[in-house]
């Protein structure tokens, strides 16, 4: 295992060395502004132990006397594909959004560090820099930790990191790149992972319950417990999302600044009383450990995982794979009637219907299109029509190229025959799909969909889809499909 590291060894175990490492400690910490008197008045009171475990941290932070403070934050600039690394020599903000503009705070940035890290992450061919910034001011994500730990110790440097659309795995590998940064400048480096909880802990809170909320929470704290970082890849997507949480790509991306690294660890503190999670924890005094390479040990996993799921595959699904691999790697479109590669039933070449072809990727939509009523002659037709063009026309998304090609799972929804209805009564998201239509404008949303849980919701959604506004006096349909996985 190559390692970029700056050590003195001082002890060694069969699986562990002691070293003195530049990165001393990690802590991953909440951001809220009612922490503060200026903006609490009064209701800090609340969460006095997220203040506790703050002032906690910040006294160790200041025994560390770091040079460096790196703060990942899901407040700064944010881009679906792009990792923005703060640029310049300094920086400043105030908490005015949250009525206290005469709460300031000035950082220093290391500006050799973040040139270092855009050409490291350059050569590691993630994409991240400094270009892009749309407003140079502190946000509140940096802000709250930076203004706790200032009461302590103000004497390091900051690098203000944000996070993005791209997966966990490359948040995680991004966190490697930083730690390879960090040790070839030889900076004492502390890391902030800057996040809140789940937003859906309580039913009069600002933004409801969900049952995912007090979920996430619980396993997350765990994962911090134990520090098994190899867990916090088995969130899906749509369980985060479910979860309404907004520190889930700080921690991983703390997770790979530790990379190789066991760190000990110690849970200090959770709440959550105003229907926000506050956790915080501390990982701290690393040494080198054998097994914590997880992104390795993710990927040999998912890659068994996805050979078996690819052996499982039904015949509709197996020619959606087939489709899009031949026209990717071939640039030709697989002909079913003529083409004998594929084992094509009579069901599928005989009948005609909708189809929608759903691609996804590291848990992630890697791209859906698809036909509410048939367009082709059969359903295998419209499964290869459908395929090709969910891989390579979805304009949410650029075309699927050959090295994502093993990594996709592949998902197809035949559409039954839509049927007219007069009211929301006649609906059930989980059986039926749904689509709304007014004069030429249509929006369908497929049933059974991950947070889809009301009518109401299922008919805005399928509403937005199709640009129809809520006065308008659309019409409603429903649909059942048979799902392939």
């Amino acid at each position: 295992m190559k390692m970029f590291l700056y050590f003195a060894i001082t002890q060694k175990w069969d699986t562990e060395m002691e070293v003195t490492m530049s990165i001393l400690a990690a802590y991953a910490v909440p951001h809220p502004p009612i922490i503060m008197p200026e903006i609490g008045k009064g209701k800090e009171e609340e969460i006095k132990k997220t203040i506790e475990s703050y002032r906690r941290i910040a006294k160790n932070i200041a025994a560390y006397a770091p040079e460096l403070i790196l703060v990942f934050s899901p407040h700064s600039v944010i881009y679906s594909d792009y990792f923005h690394i703060s640029p310049g020599k300094s920086a400043c903000g105030n908490f005015w959004q949250f009525g206290a503009k005469e709460v300031e705070l000035s950082v220093e940035y290391d500006d050799e560090f973040t040139k270092a890290l855009e050409k490291n992450a350059h050569e590691a061919g993630i994409e991240a820099g400094r270009q892009g910034e749309k407003d140079a001011e502190l946000d509140h994500g940096t802000m709250v930790p930076l203004r706790m730990i200032f009461e302590e110790y103000n004497k390091a440097k900051i690098v203000r990191i944000g996070l993005s659309g791209l997966s966990l795995l490359t948040h995680y590998r991004f966190g490697k790149c930083i730690t390879k940064t960090v040790e070839l400048l030889h900076r004492k480096t502390i890391i902030i992972a800057s996040g809140d909880l789940s937003h859906v802990l309580k039913e009069d809170g600002p933004y409801g319950f969900a049952e995912e909320g007090p979920e996430f929470d619980k396993r997350i704290m765990e994962d911090f417990a134990n520090a098994d970082f190899g867990k916090l890849f088995e969130y899906p997507e749509d369980f985060l999302e479910l979860a309404a949480e907004c520190g889930m790509r700080s921690f991983v991306m703390m997770a790979g600044c530790l990379d190789g690294l066991l760190p000990k660890t110690k849970v200090l503190s959770y709440e959550g009383p105003f229907g926000v999670g506050y956790g915080c924890a501390a990982f701290e005094n690393p040494v080198l450990s054998e097994g914590r390479d997880f992104d390795r040990i993710y990927e040999n996993k998912e890659a068994d995982r996805l050979h078996s799921l690819k052996m499982a595959e039904d015949e509709y699904v197996a020619l959606a794979r087939l489709s899009l691999e031949t026209y990717v790697i071939t640039g030709k479109r697989y002909v079913p009637d003529q083409d004998n590669a594929a084992v094509i039933s009579e069901e599928m070449r005989q009948n005609r219907a909708g189809v929608f072809v759903s691609l996804k990727m590291n848990g992630q939509l890697r791209g859906c299109i698809g036909t509410i009523a048939p367009t082709t002659c059969s359903i295998a037709q419209e499964i290869v029509q459908n395929a090709v063009s969910a891989g390579t026309e979805d304009p949410r998304f650029p075309m699927v190229e050959k090295a994502e090609l093993d990594r996709l799972i592949y998902s197809v929804d035949v559409l039954e025959p839509a049927e007219p209805i007069s009211s929301l009564a006649d609906l059930d998201p989980k059986k039926y799909g749904v689509i709304v239509s007014y004069h030429g404008k249509r929006g369908l949303l497929l049933p059974n969909l991950p947070g889809v849980t009301t009518v109401e919701k299922q008919v805005e959604i399928a509403m937005q889809k199709g640009g129809i506004k809520r006065y308008e006096e659309y019409k409603l349909e429903r649909f059942q499909v048979v799902r392939h996985h």
